[in-house]
């Protein structure tokens, strides 16, 4: 929708941001199945491939990783500790490096109609939802059998944890995706970025293990990182009720969480914040650069 200036002529190229994709709901569902059927265009299996991929990692993991590596001695069912971090750093990635490149990537129709240009990274953040709930299928499965009895508060840990992921990668992912549009260089930023994540948040080891090589600020800004309170809120609902030690955190999150899960929403809001301005303030040259 246009946005009304002076003297009753209007502004092209301009939205209401995120508010309007309320109103473009349809579009927005072409354009994450047109996203998905490129993505898989002359696949045999399609999107069976969203759940071998991951069946077959957890199972590596799990027998190499866990019973030969002997990972499971130290850190009990370690492959569901191992998968429900990689799974939502890769949540992370993806969307992030999707969003990035949205705009330029359907440079076709940005130039040609006009729609709001929020569809674009929002249908990439869809796609990856398409990927991500497999892997959750699977992660949920191992647990079950390896005896996974969750609480109210190990359920609520899941959609806290996917709010924050998605939050910061949508806004980090607008934000980049406008200066995208003007510097290649952008997506060169967001492949360092998302090479590091996973070693920056408590994945393959626990987070008190990094407390003893940091300093105390730097520990401080480790666990405020959105990422690492989403990593371990899904240890906390997948892993912690599969432990012979969850008896004793079943109740209660544990102390870590408190504050720092606040600032990380702070945190999330932000970066909301300053990416939708960000988006909206450059949206109306996309055309003209693309």
């Amino acid at each position: 929708m246009a946005t009304q200036i002076k003297n009753g002529f209007y502004e092209p190229g301009r939205s209401k941001g995120l508010l309007d994709l309320f109103k473009h709901s349809y579009l927005l569902s072409l354009l994450r199945r047109k996203e998905v059927k490129v993505r898989y265009r002359g696949s045999f299996l399609g999107l069976l491939w969203t759940y071998i991929k991951p069946l077959t990692t957890f199972i590596i993991y799990y027998y190499f990783v866990g019973k030969i590596m002997g990972a499971d001695r130290l850190n009990e069912h370690y492959a569901i500790y191992l998968f429900s971090g990689l799974i939502t750093v890769q949540f992370f990635n993806e969307t992030f490096r999707n969003c990035t490149k949205s705009i330029r990537d359907n440079a076709p129709l940005v130039r040609k109609i006009y729609l709001p240009r929020e569809l674009f990274p929002i249908a990439s953040w869809r796609v990856a939802i398409t990927h991500f709930y497999p892997q959750l299928i699977i992660l949920l499965v191992a647990s079950i059998i390896q005896g996974w009895y969750p609480g109210p508060l190990n359920l609520l840990a899941v959609i806290l944890g996917f709010l924050l992921v998605s939050g910061l990668a949508i806004g980090a992912g607008m934000l980049f995706a406008a200066m995208n549009v003007f510097y290649r260089d952008a997506e060169n930023f967001v492949e360092l970025i998302t090479m590091i994540t996973t070693w920056f948040s408590p994945v393959l080891y626990k987070w008190g293990m990094i407390e003893q090589h940091m300093p105390g600020w730097m520990f401080s800004i480790y666990m405020v990182n959105p990422i690492t309170q989403a990593v371990e809120l899904f240890h906390y609902a997948f892993w912690w009720p599969t432990s012979v030690n969850f008896e004793n955190f079943g109740l209660y999150l544990p102390s870590h969480f408190n504050r720092d899960i606040l600032i990380s929403l702070a945190i999330v809001a932000i970066m909301m914040v300053v990416g939708q301005i960000a988006f909206r303030k450059y949206e109306g040259r996309f055309a003209q650069e693309l």
